[in-house]
């Protein structure tokens, strides 16, 4: 049998290349649309190079070989294959970029775009647009459009003379509406956003651990921030920055108890990290940070197992976006995020401090 020739790519973390040519193998054998633009294979009795999902006949596992792209395979000497085109745009790709200009269009139009202008764009059926939007992003057009004129909304109530005048500025018809939602969209009232977290009570502290340092912040709600960096001074620099007119606090014995329970999972993140939650997001976002704390440690799940877990089996990308709002590290544990192939994908606080955790929780 001829050895496998498989290259980890260099931001992989350690893999061996028989564990990594196996999962792959795994991907070709379910013909995994999913895994398409990971990598392709290549058939040395046929030379032909396929994509993952290829509906060609199978091969055999042992005149199997992977590149991380078609044109390193056609540079050894494969040729394309002619039915699945692995070097050509595959049809998701294809809709993927529809659906980025969509988006595009979306937060370029203060003033909400109906489904059939969009669908028309796109060159489709409003229903067909509408489940391929939501299968790339996470959420409906509509739902994308309320998210847009949320970022709009905390921009303009940063220079606008008044609420009222942020929210037209923002695309909204009305005021009625908006005030209804404006907590899950700002995390605080319009007026206590605006002031910069004014009327907020906040609590927090920054601690060496054994990832460099990390900030521990709290409403009275509950914790509402956890993150690394090296630096003490950039850790609160940021939460100063979020809340600039919030009422912040001394450190209770409550807290300070909050503050071991972390440093101690930092340490040692095998037990379960019970702490209140004051965390805000989208619909999409709060069921994608609940199916990640509901991976066990010492375990990982791929981004397009998530989505399948939270009933979108397509979103896997918008899955890793909500991974990357996580605002509160290892209470929220996205590091249990993974690539299909297992490889470790951006981490918000750096890949090094990923691996660790993982490594951490596979100690026995």
């Amino acid at each position: 049998m001829n050895a496998e020739r498989v290259t980890p790519p260099p931001n992989a973390a350690p893999m061996e290349a028989a564990q990594l040519a196996e999962q792959r193998w795994q991907a070709v054998v379910r013909r995994d649309p999913q895994a398409d633009g990971e990598f392709v294979y290549a058939v040395r009795t046929t030379g032909v190079v396929c994509r993952p999902s290829c509906p060609s006949r199978a091969a055999k596992r042992q005149n199997v070989e992977f590149f991380e792209s078609a044109e390193l395979a056609v540079a050894a000497g494969y040729r394309p294959c002619q039915r699945c085109r692995p070097d050509a745009i595959s049809l998701q790709q294809r809709w993927t970029e529809r659906v980025l200009e969509a988006c595009r269009a979306i937060e370029q139009n203060p003033s909400a775009l109906t489904l059939d202008q969009l669908a028309q764009q796109a060159g489709t059926s409003a229903h067909h647009f509408q489940r391929r939007f939501k299968a790339v992003t996470g959420l409906s057009p509509k739902a994308y459009h309320k998210a847009a004129q949320a970022r709009r909304m905390r921009t303009a109530l940063q220079s606008a003379q008044s609420v009222t005048e942020a929210i037209y500025e923002a695309g909204f018809n009305s005021s009625g509406r908006f005030y209804e939602d404006a907590p899950a969209l700002l995390g605080m009232s319009p007026g206590s956003y605006r002031k910069g977290g004014v009327g907020e009570h906040l609590r927090y502290a920054i601690e060496s651990c054994t990832l460099g340092r990390v900030i521990v912040a709290a409403t009275r709600k509950g914790i509402c921030a956890i993150e690394f960096d090296e630096s003490a001074q950039a850790l609160e620099a940021r939460i100063r920055e979020r809340f600039p007119q919030a009422q912040f606090e001394p450190v209770d014995a409550e807290f300070q108890q909050w503050i071991a329970q972390v440093l101690r999972y930092i340490a040692q993140p095998l037990s379960v990290l019970d702490l209140p939650l004051d965390v805000q997001g989208t619909v999409f976002q709060r069921r994608v940070w609940q199916a990640l704390q509901a991976i066990p440690a010492g375990q990982t799940a791929s981004y397009a197992e998530i989505a399948e877990r939270i009933g979108q089996p397509k979103a896997f990308r918008a899955v890793a976006h909500a991974c990357a709002g996580n605002p509160v590290a290892v209470a929220i544990p996205c590091h249990r995020a993974v690539r299909a192939d297992g490889r470790l994908a951006g981490y918000r606080w750096g890949i090094a401090r990923k691996a660790e955790l993982l490594r951490r929780e596979n100690e026995e």
